[in-house]
């Protein structure tokens, strides 16, 4: 049986390595790696402005991840900056959100992971909490730089969620964001503070997102669920 095709979208920033420092299209190889262990066959997904390719590559895979990374543009859902919110890069926001479009209109395979979910709440008309310590009193989501913190979350029984990762799941977060309103999507997690964890989309379609980044823990349940939709919809394709 061959390998699911999963596209992962990636950053556009500066970036260093060997002799070179310079714009870079990139994503953590925990990712692709999360993909591989899984089944699938990771392909990455820089950002494109082209009218219509969004389309074009949502016909070319069999499931799509939406990264972690910066802040979404306020203004993508009506809202002014708030002072802690910074380095957002709207051609980034342009690609996923058509990704997004494309990839419901098709039936593919979705999954978010931290930003991915904000961006997916964003995209249903959802609106963010743009400083989430200013809710809960607390840094704990996100320790500061590069530090992962550990939060304790429980999952909705009976959730697509909790058949794939248990009733509670000990998970390694790094977002000072979260989702206030997801028109279209059930929670189906939260940490102790009530911050929203995870959601997902009701139906037989997987369509899933956690404010979370489970390719850190080698946590098998989410990229499984996720490579097993996508043979699904490539057979289906055909």
């Amino acid at each position: 049986m061959d390998a699911p095709v999963v596209g992962l979208t990636t950053y556009r920033q500066q970036a260093a390595w060997g002799v070179w420092n310079t714009r870079a299209d990139l994503l953590p190889t925990e990712y692709a790696a999360a993909v591989e262990v899984a089944g699938g066959v990771p392909v990455l997904l820089p950002p494109v402005g082209s009218p219509g390719a969004a389309a074009r590559v949502v016909a070319t895979i069999d499931a799509l991840v939406v990264s972690g990374g910066a802040d979404v543009d306020p203004g993508q859902y009506g809202a002014a900056p708030h002072e802690r919110t910074a380095g957002w890069h709207p051609e980034r926001d342009a690609w996923e959100l058509a990704l997004l479009t494309a990839a419901e209109a098709a039936g593919l395979p979705v999954l978010g992971i931290c930003r991915g979910m904000q961006l997916m709440a964003v995209h249903a008309g959802g609106t963010l909490d743009q400083h989430t310590p200013d809710l809960v009193g607390h840094e704990t989501h996100s320790p500061g730089g590069d530090a992962y913190g550990t939060v304790e979350v429980a999952t909705e029984p009976g959730s697509r969620l909790a058949a794939l990762v248990g009733a509670e799941v000990e998970v390694s977060c790094h977002h000072h964001q979260s989702v206030a309103t997801h028109p279209g999507f059930t929670a189906v997690a939260r940490a102790a503070d009530g911050t929203l964890e995870a959601m997902e989309a009701a139906g037989e379609r997987y369509c899933l997102a956690v404010q979370w980044h489970p390719e850190t823990r080698v946590e098998i349940g989410l990229m499984a669920g996720l490579v097993a939709a996508a043979r699904d919809h490539s057979d289906s394709r055909g």
